[in-house]
């Protein structure tokens, strides 16, 4: 058991049999009052936010994390096989489990995959940027740059984002995961 002076940013607390994520705390301590520590948490399955007050020096249940890298070898199904790039051991990951950033998910893709103590996979984090191809769009027109539209293109993974009106198939670009956002045109 740990106590709420051992609080960090990024800490994970088992609470009513969830586990959450500290992103910020606050000792505080009013007046004449007793102190507690204010601290808001996300919950790692559901990703609500959950603001809580602890006693301070109130004792809490934190859990050990391990992160490892994987690379993404290949889809089987509904699932994600990833490979310890250690030890070249093969997992499955359910796609519920990766998210909505598979969908930006590049076979040979280096990930990190977070564990709980037992073993169980929590989450996948994916790189925040990746450099894809535009398999299928519309053409391009020259003086398309000034304008400053969007048109809909089909990327190598099968992802569909909005990109500038002068790209072209084939073109590579560069796309932030977190938000599924074309970023610019990269260079060959």
């Amino acid at each position: 058991m740990a106590s709420t002076s051992d609080f960090r940013v990024g800490s994970v607390l088992k609470m009513d049999g969830e586990l959450y994520v500290i992103e910020e705390y606050t000792h505080r301590t009013p007046g004449n009052l007793r102190a507690f520590v204010q601290a808001k948490m996300r919950n790692m399955k559901t990703s609500n936010l959950k603001e809580v007050r602890f006693r301070a020096g109130e004792e809490v249940e934190m859990v050990r994390l391990e992160n490892k890298q994987y690379q993404f070898l290949y889809r089987d199904g509904s699932d994600f096989v990833f490979m310890d790039t250690e030890t070249y051991e093969q997992i499955n990951v359910p796609e519920k489990t990766v998210g909505t950033a598979a969908k930006f998910l590049r076979e040979s893709e280096n990930c990190d995959i977070v564990f709980s103590e037992d073993g169980t996979i929590m989450s996948v984090s994916i790189p925040n940027f990746v450099i894809l191809s535009i398999e299928q769009t519309d053409p391009g027109m020259k003086g398309d740059t000034a304008t400053g539209g969007t048109k809909p293109a089909k990327l190598e993974t099968g992802a569909t984002i909005n990109v500038p009106l002068f790209l072209n198939e084939g073109d590579r670009v560069k796309v932030d995961t977190r938000k599924g956002e074309y970023l610019e045109r990269v260079k060959a």
